[in-house]
């Protein structure tokens, strides 16, 4: 059995005080909404008067500090969150600032690639994607030059996508568009907060955003919940996204929940625990990994705003074997071998291991990276540390850690 050191024990019990802190916010909040087993009957059709849709964007809301929220099984992915809130504010004229390089899936979605059907870019919505910093002086200078009087939105993207730089913490969040909104009043925040979610003992909204998004698969999941996506935020832009997603007139009135709600809700509240086995998780990998000369970010013991760990190989065959093994120690369809390949919303092949029980899900031990140099991978997941030891045991047993020397 790997032995765990002590100081990873101590992260580990740091770790443990936010897992214990949003349980309280998740308790709070499923005490307010009065959920009732009654209430998880299956709907159909238009869903009218189905109190369990209504109840679990009570939950959500309340969770994030927001007026309101939609949570619908009809969002598909935390992208398709996203394009609903831009969407739901955005209008042709108007500019968007991206604040860093954005996630792949996203480029298609703002025009900057692919045939642009019904993206931004056809509907005559500009974007500038701006470079990250977390420094203050330079974030004055950045948001000064570049907001003008068409711009109407800057999108926030937490964690770092297929990309080197570091995820951000909500406090450097606040930082952000504390300083963005000193130069327009008007700007509407909108935060990607996919893997962030509940990694922290605050929220996006809390720290000023405006609108957040992102997906049921990933952390607020659980692995239990099948499908999905959500927004929370301010009032009127939750009414917007919803006629987005509906039609005009419609909007959260309609859209059964189909019987999801109860795993929804069920996932939801297990989620405080399941993110933090996740960080235990990330922690060990990146503790042992580093000692054998693979570059990790974020180190071992630093601050994390969400359950990524991105691994360094500069080697595309460590990289395939490690992607490989993390498919091998997955539940479902472990005896799979994997290999590059192209995906929808991806420029490049892509290796992913994601042997789950709800397909896609990166709540689970999962990982995934372009199959391009520098080979690096971006896992996340676990649901429980014993599975992540074991994972990590293999690389023993397999070939050494030592095989992942440089």
């Amino acid at each position: 059995m790997l032995k765990i050191p002590q100081d990873v024990k101590t992260q580990f019990e740091l770790i443990d005080t936010v897992v214990y802190q949003n349980a309280q916010k998740v308790q709070k909040a499923f005490r307010e909404a009065r959920i009732s087993y009654s209430d998880f009957v299956f709907t159909t059709g238009y869903g009218y008067g189905d109190t369990a849709r209504d109840k679990m964007e009570t939950v959500f809301a309340s969770y994030f500090g927001a007026e309101d929220a939609l949570v619908r099984p009809q969002i598909v992915s935390g992208t398709h969150a996203i394009t609903l809130g831009l969407f739901a504010v955005l209008r042709p004229g108007d500019e968007l600032l991206i604040f860093g390089n954005p996630y792949k899936t996203f480029e298609e979605v703002i025009g900057k690639r692919g045939k642009n059907q019904g993206s931004l870019k056809e509907w005559g919505i500009t974007y500038k994607i701006l470079p990250f910093t977390t420094n203050p002086e330079e974030l004055e200078v950045i948001f000064q030059n570049n907001i003008q009087k068409n711009t109407r939105m800057l999108f926030i993207q937490k964690s770092r996508g297929y990309d080197l730089r570091p995820t951000l913490l909500n406090e450097e969040i606040k930082l952000i568009i504390k300083i963005a909104k000193k130069y327009s009043s008007n700007l509407v925040v909108l935060v990607d907060n996919c893997y962030g979610e509940m990694v922290e003992p605050c929220e996006p909204i809390e720290m000023g955003a405006d609108l957040i998004a992102g997906s049921l698969i990933k952390n607020l999941g659980a692995g239990i919940a099948p499908t999905g996506g959500y927004l929370a935020g301010k009032k009127e832009l939750i009414e917007q996204a919803a006629y987005r997603l509906t039609a005009p007139g419609l909007g959260k009135e309609v859209g059964p929940s189909l019987g999801f709600a109860r795993d929804i809700l069920q996932g939801f509240y297990f989620a405080p625990k399941v993110v933090g086995e996740a960080l235990k998780i990330a922690v060990l990998l990146a503790y042992f990994l580093e000692k054998t000369g693979v570059e990790v970010l974020p180190e071992a013991f630093s601050k994390r705003g969400d359950i990524v760990q991105t691994l360094i190989f500069r080697d595309k065959e460590k990289m395939l074997k490690f992607v490989q093994t993390v498919q091998e120690y997955s539940p479902i369809d472990n005896f799979v071998t994997i290999e590059p390949s192209l995906l929808p919303g991806y420029d490049s092949p892509i290796v992913m291991a994601s042997g789950s029980f709800v397909a896609g899900s990166s709540i689970d031990l999962s990982a995934d990276g372009p199959f391009i140099p520098p080979y690096v991978v971006y896992f996340q997941g676990g649901i429980a540390l014993e599975y992540g030891m074991l994972l990590i045991e293999s690389f023993y047993e397999k070939f050494s850690l030592n095989y992942f020397l440089k």
